[in-house]
Formats: C-alpha cells, sequence, structure tokens
C-alpha cells in the first residue's frame, strides 16, 4: 500500500493542480521582479505577471541559464535581503566563479518538506536509521537531505564521504538500514565490504543519485548490498536534491509538481516536444523565496512519461539520460571543461594544450589531465615537475572540489584540432 507525507500534495491532479500551478507562477513572476536583472529583461520585454492567464502562456517567458545566474555573483540573484538569506550553497560554474543560491527560512521548510516526502514514498519512517555518505558543505546534497530525513523521523548518521571501511563498520555496528550515496559509490560500498569479507544484514534501503546510472547497475547493486535502490534529481538551482525520486514502482521519477512546473523542449531550437519524447527539461520553481527562478534550463535530458502511476501520484519524468552541454560529472561533482580551462589558463607554467581522460576504476571515477608544459618552465629535473604538478592540483582542486591526476607533456605533445578542440576523453562508457 503507498505511504505519503502529504498525501493532498502528492496526489494532486487535473484542474486543481493547473489552478495551483498557476497562482503560484504569478507569485514568482511578482518575487522574481524583486530581481535586478530578472526586473530589467521583463522590462525590456513587456513582460506583466498579470498577463499570464493560463499556464500555456508561460512559454511567453524568457529562459534562464547558469550564465545568468553567474553574471550576478554573488548576491544579485536574491530576490530577498540578505538579512533574510538564513543559509547560502554554492553549485560548480561554467568559470572560476560558482553559481550563488541563497535560502530563506521559509526556502529551508519547503526543501526539508520535499525530501520528506521522497524518503517516506519508498518506505522509510521513524525506526529506520539512515547513513547520509555524501559531501556536507557548500554541496547541497548534504544538509539537504540531513534536515529532510530528521524530519521524517530518521535516525541520521552524517558520515559524508570518504574512509569506505569505517562507512562498513558504522552500517554495521549502528544496524543502518538506509543509505544515502552516489551508485558508483555504492559498488565501491560493494566491493570493499566483499574484501572485508562482512556482509551487511540491516541494509533494506538504498537512495542514490547526483550521476546517472542504469538499470542493469540497479540490479548490480540490489544484488551486491541485497538491498532496494532508488534513483534520486536534484539540482542546487532548484534547492538541491528532492526535486524527483522514484515511488516503488520503480518506472519513472516523481516530480512534484506543487513546487516545479516542468515542460520539456528541443534543447536545439527551443520549442516544447510531446509528452513521451526526450528532450532538455526546464523547470520553473513556483516557492523559492530567496532566489525564484523562470524557465530555467538544466540542461538533462528526459521526458515528461505518459500515463498515471498504481502509486496515485502525479506525472513522471525518465531516467535522466545525458546532458545537452558539455558538463561533466565526477564523483556526484559537476565540472565543465571550461572551469578547466579556466585554472590552467591562469598558470604560467602551463602551454597551450590539455587533455582531459575520465576512466572508471574500482567504481569510482578518476580524472586525469595531460598539460602541456610552458618550455620555459620545463627543465627536466624531477623536483621541479613534481612542484609543478603539486602547484596544477591544487588550483584545480581549489575550483573543482575534486583530486585529480596532472600527468605534465613536452610542449607540441598533444593533438591539435583545426575546428572545435575536442578536450575530453570519457572512457567510462556507457554506465551499464
Amino acid at each position: 500500500m503507498p505511504t505519503f507525507w502529504n498525501k493532498k500534495m502528492e496526489t494532486l491532479q487535473g484542474d486543481r493542480l493547473a489552478a495551483l500551478q498557476l497562482k503560484r507562477l504569478k507569485w514568482t513572476l511578482h518575487q522574481a521582479q524583486a530581481v535586478p536583472w530578472y526586473h530589467e529583461r521583463f522590462k525590456s520585454l513587456g513582460i506583466r505577471p498579470e498577463d499570464i492567464r493560463s499556464l500555456q502562456d508561460v512559454e511567453t517567458l524568457p529562459f534562464t541559464t547558469k550564465k545568468d545566474l553567474q553574471a550576478g555573483y554573488p548576491f544579485g540573484s536574491l530576490a530577498v535581503p540578505l538579512s533574510q538569506v538564513v543559509r547560502i550553497h554554492t553549485t560548480s560554474g561554467t568559470t572560476g566563479k560558482p553559481t550563488v543560491v541563497g535560502y530563506t527560512k521559509n526556502d529551508l521548510d519547503q526543501w526539508s518538506e520535499l525530501i520528506a516526502r521522497n524518503l517516506t514514498m519508498v518506505g522509510l519512517a521513524e525506526g529506520d536509521i539512515f547513513q547520509n555518505m555524501v559531501n556536507y558543505g557548500l554541496f547541497t546534497g548534504g544538509l539537504g537531505v540531513h534536515y529532510g530525513a530528521e524530519r521524517a523521523g530518521l535516525t541520521v548518521i552524517p558520515s559524508a564521504t570518504g574512509n569506505t571501511k569505517r562507512q562498513i563498520e558504522m552500517i554495521r555496528d549502528f544496524g543502518v538500514t538506509a543509505i544515502h550515496c552516489t551508485p558508483s559509490y555504492a559498488l565501491h560500498i560493494a566491493e570493499v565490504s566483499e574484501q572485508m569479507g562482512v556482509d551487511l544484514p540491516t541494509l533494506r534501503t538504498g537512495l542514490f543519485g547526483a550521476e546517472a546510472w542504469s538499470e542493469s547497475m540497479r540490479s548490480e547493486l540490489q544484488r551486491r548490498l541485497e538491498l532496494s535502490a532508488f534513483d534520486s534529481y536534484g539540482l542546487s538551482e532548484m534547492y538541491g536534491p528532492g526535486v524527483a525520486f522514484e515511488c516503488p514502482e520503480k518506472d519513472g521519477l516523481h516530480i512534484w509538481h506543487d513546487c516545479y512546473l516542468t515542460e520539456i523542449i528541443d534543447p536545439v531550437t527551443g520549442e516544447r516536444v510531446e509528452d513521451g519524447e526526450r528532450g532538455e527539461m526546464v523547470i520553473t520553481p513556483l516557492v523559492k523565496e530567496a532566489m525564484p527562478l523562470i524557465r530555467y534550463r538544466t540542461g538533462d535530458i528526459t521526458c515528461l512519461e505518459k500515463g498515471s502511476c498504481p502509486c496515485g501520484r502525479g506525472q513522471k519524468i525518465g531516467r535522466i539520460t545525458g546532458r545537452s552541454d558539455d558538463m561533466l560529472v565526477i564523483r556526484g561533482i559537476n565540472v565543465f571543461p571550461s572551469q578547466i580551462e579556466h585554472v590552467l589558463r591562469s598558470l604560467p607554467e602551463v602551454g597551450e594544450q590539455f587533455m582531459v581522460i575520465i576512466d572508471r576504476i574500482n567504481y569510482l571515477d578518476e580524472m586525469t589531465i595531460e598539460v602541456e608544459m610552458n618550455r620555459e618552465f620545463f627543465s627536466g629535473e624531477l623536483r621541479d615537475l613534481a612542484r609543478v604538478q603539486q602547484k596544477i592540483s591544487g588550483a584545480l582542486r581549489d575550483v573543482l572540489g575534486i583530486r585529480t591526476t596532472i600527468r605534465l607533456m613536452e610542449s607540441g605533445s598533444l593533438p591539435r584540432f583545426e575546428g572545435k578542440a575536442k578536450r575530453v576523453i570519457d572512457r567510462r562508457g556507457a554506465l551499464w
């Protein structure tokens, strides 16, 4: 029997849902007018909230992109005074500057509400012991899920990332029943626990997100960890995790339509596509106070599925199958090649060309960057080469937030391209 945290909102459909969405869309447009660059854009395009009379009218509104948010760095995208912002998170940007996301107290309450819906939907409740194995800090995955899990009544272990053997010991010692992490890290946990010769008998539920994964990977996780695996979707611009989540049917993800107005568009033309047809997902959040957004282009490729779900909730989106831009997901962290280039170009030791190589080793993503050295700094001395490697890897870690392996190359040794440079070799293959 389906379980609900907020049955009224989770099952709202048809005309009643449309009326609520329209009311909240108009409120969002009014809220967005407090953002200086939205105010100027609306004024130049002659857009007024009162002109929106139906949900279809949303297509007359302009798209918002990550570049718009970066142009407002750090606080130019806020619709409320900074004194009303009680938390700040950031997410990766295409240049050296991150995207800053602010939250009011109401935003945090709404976010934890959505997480509580997700956890309850998959059967978690008071009495469950929940180990949250994702980054805490500026990354939204840790704190967002943490507060939602506490709101749902779970006993939360904020173990964060790393020290896999200790993570496994905590699962066993504390009787953990549910975990949250990236699917690739979950496979690593399975591998290490097998090497240790231990099982995880209390574990029943796994919540996995922040990177794309497949049905065969789900089967592998469920077999090796003996749990039920669920897909999670979110992005920092929409609070963080919790935007959409699988129910026990495991056939598409429920996006919370009372809080998000969702469109699927052709990423080239910007035109809306039919239900069931894949395209880029565009989301207008309907309840965000601190940072309202209008038709935000997520870059994620999915579809709005046809038909209803036996669980009684609303229309689902399909599994995310890719990106419409060049963003990479490395161990759950968003990385843009342009970020890497921005860092490398700032270092005098770096020459003209670089190449990014991504492998999956022991189920974890590893990124190697081949960097041509500036001839002026290429002495051939091992001590000097090690110093340059450390300088480059440190600069990249400061910006990307992840570890990279640096391989120094002689000037002129990497490929040159007449057209658009191909700087990424992703050898992970399909996420089976």
